[in-house]
C-alpha cells in the first residue's frame, strides 16, 4: 500500500452510518490533540508584532473587518506618502466606493466580444481590446470604475521623520490596539488605536508632551492598478467642507463627483476644527492628555459623543472573544526550530483576516489595506479568504459575506444567458455592485463558480440547522446549475468535458485547454455537494447532475504524472505549464480525493512538481497548496517544507502580511491558505484517522491545537 493509501482513509471503507457519524462527532466537537488547555493569552501576545523604527513594511492595523486603519509608528497616519511604497497607511470600508465620471458615455456593451467554442453557438465575454481604440477605452473604464477609496488619513502635524526617537510600538491583537511610544524634538508621546468593532470608527487616545495638532487630510483617488489611492495633488477635483462644529465637535463632508460621505469627530477639548487647506482640517489639543474619535458614514449618521476609551474596551471585549471562542493552533511544545516562525505566521494571519477580509462584500487581495486591481474583489479569492473562518470557529464572519452572492444574482444570471447557459456564472473580478470587469483573463476562469458551494458547506457542517439550508440552497441550485449546463457531452467518447475556459494556472489559453484536472475535480466535488443539498431539503437528486458527475472524464496522463490540461501533453517539456499556480496538486489537497483520479498517478505528480516546479514563478497561495497536497499524500514533513519555503513570495512581514513583490506588498489569499493548510495539518478531513496528519511523527512537532474543524 503506497504512503496516499496509507493516510488517505475515507468513509467509503467503512459502513455509512459509522462514517456520518464519525465526520458529525469530528465536526461539532472542533476537538483538541492534547486535553492539556492551550494558554491562549500567551499564544496570541507572544506573537504581538514589535516595532522600534520606522518601516515601511511593518505598518499595522486596526480593523472590524468592514472597516480597517493601519497607522505608522506614530499610531496614526502621520506619514502617508512615506508609507505608500510599503504597506500603505489606509483607512478603508466595504462601503466606500467611487467612480469617475463616465464623460464619453461608455456602455457595459461595449466590452462584450463573441467567441465560438465549438457549442454551436456564439458567446459573449467582458474582455479588454488593443485595435479599436473606443471597444479598449470602454473596457478601461470599467476596469477601474468603481474603485475602492481611502477615506482619510488621520496624522499628527508638525512631526517629521528625522525628529522621532525611542520608538517603541506594539500591536496588541489580544485586545486589538495599537499601543505606541515615541519622541518627537524631545517630546515623549503615548498613542494607543483602535476601532470600534461594530462602527466604521477610529479612536486614538494620546498622551502628548508637544501637543502637536492632528490633521484629517482628504486625498481623491488614483484609479491606479495597485496604491495606496491617494492623490494629493488634485484639490480641484473633490470639496471638503465642515458642515458642522462646535468645541469639541465637527463632522465633514467630503465631495469627489457622485460620491459624498461624512466624517464626525469627536475630541476632548473646547477647541474647534479648523480647515487650513482645501482638504485638510486640523484640531489642536487644548491639553497633554486627550481622545479622538473619527467615524466614517455614508450619511451624516454619525455619533458626535463617542468615546474613545469606551471604544477601546469594546474592542477589547470583541477580541478577546475573537480569541477564546475560535481555533488555535500552540507550536509552543515543538522542537523543531521552523516551528516558532509557523506560530508568527498563523497568529498574525488570523488576526490579518478578521481585521480586513470579514466584511459585506468579499474581500480584494490587499483587503481593506491598499488598493489592487484597482480596489476590486476577485471571486476565485474568496475560498483562500475566507474558508479558514468556518473552520476556525468563525463561521459568523464567513455568514457577513456569503449573502453579497444574493445582490449579485442577476448579474450572474445575466452573464449565463448571454453565453448560452443556464443558471448563474458568477464572475471573477468585480465590486459591490457585482459588474463583470472586462478581463482577457478572469472572463474565462470558472474555478470561481463552485466556491460558493464548497463555502455554504462548510457554514454547514459548522451549523447544520434548516436556516443555514433555507438561505443558501436557492443559489446552491442555480450555481449547479450552470456547472451541468457548462460541462459538454463527449458523445463520441461517451464523458463530459469541460472546454473553452482558462485553468487556475492561468499560463494556458482558452481557446485551446479542455479537461484541466483541478477544475474537473472541483466539477465532481461542487455538483456531488449541491445533490447533497438536495436530499437534505428533502427533494429527489437531480439525475441530471448525476449523469454528469459519473461519467466526468477522468485527469489526463501523460507517463504517470498528470497534465495541465487534457490538451497540454508537453506540460512536462513547457516552463509555461511548470509556472504560475500548480493547480493540479489543487485535484487533491483543497478537495477530498474523487473517481477521477488515480491515488498512485497524483502521488507521482506531487513529487514532480515539489521537486521540479518553477517556483520563483508562484504566487502566495501557491505554497498551501502544495503542502495540502503533501498532506493528503503522506508527505508532512514537505507539507511543512512547502510553507515555510524560502521564496519572495512565500516571505512574512513583520505585521504578518504575504508579501509578493513591489507592486503586491500584501497578499491576504496567502495568508488564508497558509491558516486552511494548518487546518488540513491538525484537525485533518472526514474520514481520516490520523492524529495532527500534517505533521512528522519524530517527536519535534508535539502541535496542540483547539476548537478547529476538519475539512471535507
Amino acid at each position: 500500500m503506497n504512503k496516499f493509501r496509507r493516510l488517505f482513509c475515507t468513509g467509503k471503507f467503512m459502513t455509512t452510518v459509522a462514517a456520518n457519524l464519525l465526520v458529525a462527532t469530528a465536526i461539532m466537537s472542533g476537538c483538541s490533540s492534547n486535553s492539556e488547555k492551550i494558554d491562549r493569552y500567551g499564544l496570541v501576545t507572544r506573537n504581538n508584532p514589535h516595532v522600534t523604527a520606522i518601516d515601511t513594511m511593518a505598518s499595522l492595523t486596526v480593523g472590524n473587518g468592514r472597516f480597517a486603519f493601519t497607522a505608522d509608528v506614530t499610531g496614526l497616519q502621520t506619514f502617508p506618502e512615506i508609507y505608500s511604497a510599503g504597506v500603505p497607511l489606509g483607512t478603508m470600508s466595504d462601503w466606500g466606493w467611487h467612480s469617475f465620471p463616465n464623460t464619453e458615455d461608455y456602455k457595459f456593451e461595449e466590452t462584450l466580444k463573441e467567441y465560438d467554442f465549438g457549442r454551436g453557438r456564439q458567446e459573449l465575454y467582458s474582455v479588454q481590446f488593443k485595435d479599436d481604440p473606443r471597444k479598449k477605452a470602454a473596457a478601461d473604464y470599467y476596469r477601474v470604475n468603481p474603485h475602492r477609496l481611502h477615506l482619510g488619513a488621520l496624522g499628527f502635524d508638525g512631526i517629521t521623520p528625522e525628529s522621532l526617537t525611542d520608538i517603541d510600538q506594539t500591536l496588541d491583537m489580544w485586545n486589538g490596539v495599537i499601543n505606541s511610544k515615541f519622541t518627537s524634538a524631545g517630546k515623549k508621546a503615548e498613542v494607543r488605536t483602535s476601532v470600534d468593532p461594530e462602527l466604521d470608527l477610529v479612536a486614538a487616545v494620546i498622551n502628548d508632551e508637544g501637543r502637536h495638532a492632528l490633521t484629517l487630510r482628504l486625498p481623491y483617488p488614483t484609479g491606479k492598478h495597485s496604491d495606496d489611492a491617494c492623490d494629493w495633488e488634485a484639490d480641484s477635483l473633490h470639496t471638503s467642507y465642515i458642515v458642522v462644529s462646535e468645541p469639541g465637535k465637527a463632522i465633514v463632508k467630503h465631495t469627489l463627483d457622485s460620491t459624498s460621505y461624512f466624517i464626525t469627530l469627536h475630541w476632548d477639548g473646547k477647541t474647534e476644527a479648523e480647515k487650513t487647506s482645501p482638504h485638510t482640517i486640523v484640531i489642536t489639543p487644548d491639553a497633554d492628555k486627550w481622545s479622538i474619535t473619527a467615524q466614517f458614514t455614508e450619511e451624516m449618521t454619525g455619533n458626535m459623543d463617542m468615546n474613545a476609551e469606551k471604544v477601546i474596551a469594546d474592542a477589547s471585549d470583541y477580541w478577546q472573544k475573537f480569541w477564546n471562542e475560535g481555533g488555535v493552533v500552540d507550536f509552543s511544545h515543538c522542537t523543531d526550530p521552523r516551528a516558532k516562525e509557523l506560530e508568527r505566521r498563523v497568529v498574525l494571519s488570523q488576526y490579518l483576516l478578521a481585521t480586513n477580509c470579514a466584511g459585506t462584500t468579499p474581500p480584494q487581495e490587499t483587503g481593506l489595506t491598499y488598493n489592487s486591481w484597482f480596489g476590486k474583489f476577485h471571486l476565485e479569492m474568496i475560498w483562500w479568504h475566507q474558508a479558514q473562518f468556518a473552520l476556525y470557529g468563525h463561521e459568523d464572519l464567513l455568514a457577513r459575506t456569503l449573502p453579497w452572492y444574493e445582490k449579485a444574482e442577476a448579474n450572474a444570471k445575466a452573464i449565463a444567458e448571454r453565453q448560452g447557459f443556464e443558471g448563474v456564472r458568477w464572475m471573477k473580478m468585480t465590486d459591490p455592485s457585482s459588474i463583470e470587469a472586462p478581463s482577457g483573463v478572469g472572463s474565462f476562469l470558472i474555478w470561481q463558480q463552485p466556491h460558493l458551494i464548497y463555502l455554504a458547506e462548510l457554514l454547514y457542517r459548522a451549523n447544520p440547522d434548516t436556516a443555514v439550508l433555507n438561505k443558501y440552497y436557492p443559489l446552491i441550485d442555480k450555481t449547479a446549475e450552470f456547472m451541468a449546463s457548462f460541462a459538454d457531452r463527449d458523445e463520441e467518447n461517451g464523458r463530459y468535458i469541460l472546454k473553452g475556459i482558462i485553468p487556475a494556472q492561468e499560463t494556458l489559453k482558452a481557446s485551446e485547454t479542455v479537461n484541466p484536472p483541478f477544475e474537473l475535480s472541483y466539477w465532481h466535488f461542487g455538483l456531488n455537494t449541491a445533490q447533497k443539498w438536495r436530499e437534505r431539503m428533502g427533494l429527489e437528486r437531480n439525475p441530471e447532475w448525476d449523469k454528469i458527475t459519473s461519467e466526468l472524464s477522468h485527469l489526463a496522463a501523460k507517463d504517470s504524472l498528470y497534465l495541465a490540461a487534457e490538451t497540454a501533453p508537453q506540460t512536462y517539456e513547457d516552463i509555461r505549464f511548470t509556472s504560475d499556480h500548480m493547480a493540479v496538486l489543487g485535484s487533491l489537497g483543497i478537495l477530498p480525493a474523487s473517481p477521477l483520479a488515480d491515488p498512485k498517478i497524483l502521488d507521482n505528480t506531487f513529487d514532480w512538481v515539489y521537486n521540479n516546479w518553477n517556483w520563483d514563478k508562484t504566487w502566495g497561495w501557491d505554497y498551501p497548496t502544495t503542502a495540502m497536497c503533501a498532506v493528503r499524500v503522506g508527505e508532512p514533513e514537505k507539507a511543512i517544507n512547502a510553507l515555510l519555503m524560502d521564496k519572495r513570495t512565500n516571505t512574512y512581514l513583520p505585521n504578518g502580511h504575504n508579501y509578493q513583490d513591489n507592486r503586491l506588498r500584501c497578499y491576504l489569499p496567502g495568508n488564508g491558505g497558509l491558516l486552511t493548510a494548518v487546518a488540513l495539518m491538525t484537525a485533518g478531513w472526514d474520514g481520516c484517522e490520523v492524529e495532527n496528519p500534517g505533521f512528522p511523527k519524530d517527536g519535534t512537532w508535539d502541535v496542540r491545537w483547539e476548537g478547529i474543524k476538519p475539512l471535507p
